[in-house]
């Protein structure tokens, strides 16, 4: 009779150590899935960080492509503009030059 006790005490201590193994193994993989779950979130983070300065760095070259062109009216324009100022002094100088000749002569 003492061994059926015995073997049924053992049986229950292994009953409990099982229980207590399975609950400590149920702990560790609800922290297992608590974290893939961070770690989803992580990603989705991280892709829709990688999306925005995909749109930023396109949006820099658009900018940088409108600054060239206008860069290149500007250097146009002052040309234009030189010409112009050159013409105005010509016109003022012919201007000038005649009323000296007509006020001399």
């Amino acid at each position: 009779m003492a061994t059926k006790e015995t073997q049924a005490v053992k049986l229950a201590r292994l009953e409990a150590d099982s229980t207590v193994r399975f609950d400590r193994l149920e702990v560790k993989i609800d922290k297992l899935a608590e974290a893939l779950v961070a770690l989803a979130r992580v990603e989705e983070k991280m892709m829709a960080m990688e999306k925005n300065n995909q749109n930023q760095y396109e949006r820099m070259n658009r900018f940088s492509q409108k600054l060239d062109e206008i860069e290149k009216k500007v250097d146009d324009n002052a040309h234009t503009v030189a010409i112009i100022n050159k013409v105005v002094y010509l016109i003022g100088a012919a201007i000038v030059a005649g009323l000296v000749n007509y006020l001399w002569m």
